[in-house]
């Protein structure tokens, strides 16, 4: 079997409305390239008819589409990395099923990276999304920028490109919550962003609420950086200063002015404070030794169930 020049991977979660419609724009854009491609689709463990509709979609595409599906819902960049064990492209490129990314601007990453770049993210323009949701999107680039040094003006666009050797990297790195941006950001050379296109989405809805949104960040800041851990410490140092400097004036006025029952309250305040502080730090501690522990059972981050391909023996017959 000749080895295809690209390879597309799509997690699929929940899909089954919209992998008709990415269908039908899908291919055509990739035949348009005139380069031998792959899509392979990651069923992240769908509880629909997601993996019936792409069972049928292999049957049209025999020669194009590989279908790997998962036992149980890993995660979007877990269910990535899965395809990324199995490609066979020396250009990679990640595309969300639900079509907000169009699959017509692959053709300008796949030609930005062949200009020398080791990958190539997609910054959308004009985003089609409500505004709470785009100011939560502008607020986490901003903090994980500072926090992590990710120089990425859009983190949350999964329509990227690749080469072979960083996805090789991304693969080999065994973390526990992986992040593909920061992974790939880290080990790339040669960066490079462009603007793409951004739709409404094409059915459905997303499972990215709220919560999800802020855990998902969270989980990026304490596995990528000990900033969080160094702001802390920092102003524990700062808040005990004060607090010494509170028992001397303390001190002074017992001595000087005598045994009062003045300012209890406020003192009150700042032990609840103190308090409070200790707490949050108690809290962030266990999520960085909770990752350690994520880390040494070495649990596999995801398990295939089976894949749907077309083998040697069938594309020689």
């Amino acid at each position: 079997m000749t080895a295809p020049y690209l390879s597309i991977v799509i997690p699929v979660y929940h899909e089954e409305k919209t992998l008709p419609l990415l269908e039908a724009r899908l291919f055509p854009a990739l035949d348009a390239l005139h380069k031998p491609y792959e899509v392979i689709f990651v069923n992240d463990g769908s509880k629909d008819g997601s993996q019936a509709q792409l069972e049928m979609l292999f049957s049209r595409h025999p020669a194009q589409v590989r279908v790997v599906q998962l036992m149980r819902n890993a995660g979007q960049h877990k269910a990535i990395i899965a395809g990324f064990s199995i490609v066979r492209g020396q250009v990679i490129v990640t595309l969300d099923c639900d079509l907000q990314n169009p699959p017509e601007d692959i053709a300008a990453l796949v030609a930005k990276i062949e200009e020398g770049h080791d990958i190539v993210g997609g910054v959308r323009a004009n985003r089609h999304d409500s505004a709470w949701r785009k100011l939560v999107s502008r607020m986490s680039n901003a903090l994980r920028e500072r926090i992590t040094n990710m120089r990425i003006k859009d983190q949350g666009c999964m329509l990227r490109a690749y080469r072979r050797d960083i996805v090789d990297l991304i693969v080999a790195s065994p973390e526990a919550t992986p992040f593909i941006p920061e992974m790939s950001w880290y080990f790339a050379a040669n960066p490079a962003e462009i603007n793409v296109g951004h739709e409404h989405r094409a059915a459905g809805t997303s499972t990215y609420n709220f919560y999800r949104l802020l855990r998902l960040n969270f989980d990026l800041m304490t596995s990528s950086s000990l900033v969080p851990l160094q702001i802390f410490t920092l102003v524990g140092m700062a808040l005990s200063f004060a607090s010494t400097l509170l028992v001397i004036y303390m001190g002074f006025r017992r001595i000087f002015i005598g045994p009062e029952a003045e300012g209890v309250f406020t003192l009150f305040a700042i032990l609840f404070l103190l308090v409070s502080v200790a707490i949050t730090g108690l809290g962030l501690i266990g999520e960085y030794v909770g990752r350690i522990y994520l880390e040494v059972r070495r649990r596999p981050h995801y398990v295939v169930k089976h894949i749907t391909e077309q083998t040697e023996e069938r594309n020689a017959a």
